[in-house]
């Protein structure tokens, strides 16, 4: 019973690691970039959500585009290979998905 309950909480951890850790560490991970970071989103994703949180927290100004209401944004979208959201173009470089990482090495 209590590996089980050492699992569990080991994977909770591992999940929730993106809000654990400025709790541990502080929030010093400001980011001092410049560059125009587009966000490529619905009203209604979680991992656009996410991405909105992971962006402000750090400070990096964004524009979002919806991409369910604005015909403009979505052709823009789909032009940057769209398949799912969120899709950010950080810099010229375009990600696909929630992916902290690849959003700080372009920024």
């Amino acid at each position: 019973m209590k590996r089980i309950l050492l699992i569990l909480a080991v994977l909770a951890t591992w999940q929730q690691w993106d809000r654990i850790e400025p709790m541990l560490f502080g929030n010093n991970q400001q980011v001092a970039g410049k560059g125009e970071v587009i966000l490529y989103a619905t009203s209604w994703c979680g991992y656009c959500a996410k991405t909105r949180e992971f962006l402000d927290e750090r400070g990096i100004a964004y524009t979002e585009r919806d991409i369910e209401t604005s015909t403009d944004a979505r052709r823009a979208y789909d032009a940057l290979g769209g398949r799912g959201v969120p899709v950010l173009k950080v810099n010229g470089t375009v990600i696909h998905g929630y992916d902290p990482q690849g959003i700080l090495a372009a920024y």
